[in-house]
């Protein structure tokens, strides 16, 4: 359905997964999307060809726009490019992110602090472009593709990528509080391990120093070998990917102050949502205490 109140939207890592689904479910339902991609003229040409086809095909506002979040220069092209094309900017979906799976041990500091770079300061990169603009306009809103693993069930031979994304929450919660008196709110959304729909498994990263990998392989090469199998047998048949993408179209859509800091789409039900409810009650009856009620909102805890 067409939003009522259109926006201007930034999507990170919209080549595919999560981001691709997102733009074009935010774009269909009304809003100015800008899809941020990186390396649109070479690797991912043939993705920006399928973003102006669907953007041609249903007569949507949706474009590409040239997007590394490992870059603060590109950060801040891309938030200048929206602005002086549309006059504003109200939404930014933090999705740009990359899987890594295999022995904690076996891969080497700079791994982690590469996926440290993608998955958390990607964020901050495109926060401090962002930010001026939508504190200048006292409003807007931070949607946060976050993990059901940073505290639901989560398996083994994950763990730089749930370090990564338990940083990349953490984050988001301390930003929460820190913007709601410019306006600005924050919403975290959770997907759990959606083993299909996506490329997220298939192209995950992989431990540098094989060694050590190799280590593993008699106590642990089945288990690792058939992790994914694993996951996928907690997913229930109907489960759809694009769930995601509507869970972030709804909160765009809910009037500013009243959106839930956290909504899970996790089909598996590994527990994170249980652990999300304590702890962000927790948080808000904390924030009371110390006389912080304002920097609460409605959907700031269950």
């Amino acid at each position: 359905m067409p939003s009522d109140t259109p926006r201007t939207v930034l999507v990170t890592g919209a080549s595919s997964g999560f981001g691709a689904l997102t733009a074009r479910a935010l774009a269909l339902a009304g809003h100015t999307v800008h899809a941020g991609i990186r390396q649109t003229a070479t690797r991912n040409a043939p993705a920006v060809d399928d973003l102006r086809r669907y953007a041609a095909d249903h007569d949507l506002a949706l474009h590409a726009v040239e997007l590394d979040v490992t870059s603060q220069e590109s950060a801040d092209h891309a938030v200048a490019h929206i602005v002086a094309a549309q006059g504003r900017l109200d939404v930014v979906v933090h999705n740009a992110g990359h899987m890594a799976s295999g022995p904690a041990e076996a891969f080497t500091p700079e791994q982690l602090s590469g996926l440290y770079d993608v998955n958390v300061l990607g964020a901050q990169r495109v926060n401090r472009a962002a930010l001026p603009r939508l504190r200048a306009q006292n409003e807007g809103l931070l949607v946060w593709i976050g993990s059901s693993s940073t505290r639901g069930g989560c398996p083994p031979f994950l763990g730089p990528y749930f370090a990564a994304k338990a940083a990349m929450d953490a984050l988001a919660v301390s930003y929460a509080a820190e913007i709601l008196r410019f306006g600005i709110d924050t919403a975290i959304v959770v997907p759990g391990a959606f083993t299909s729909g996506t490329n997220h498994f298939a192209h995950a990263g992989t431990p540098a120093d094989t060694d050590r990998a190799a280590a593993y392989d008699e106590r642990y090469g089945a288990l690792l070998a058939g992790l994914d199998e694993r996951l996928a047998a907690l997913i229930p048949p109907d489960a759809d990917v694009t769930q995601v993408a509507d869970a972030v179209v709804r909160l765009v859509a809910t009037p500013a102050g009243r959106r839930p800091l956290r909504t899970h789409v996790d089909p598996s039900r590994d527990g994170s949502e249980v652990v999300s409810a304590v702890a962000d009650r927790v948080r808000a009856d904390f924030f009371r205490r110390v006389g912080l009620d304002d920097l609460l909102t409605a959907g700031s805890s269950l």
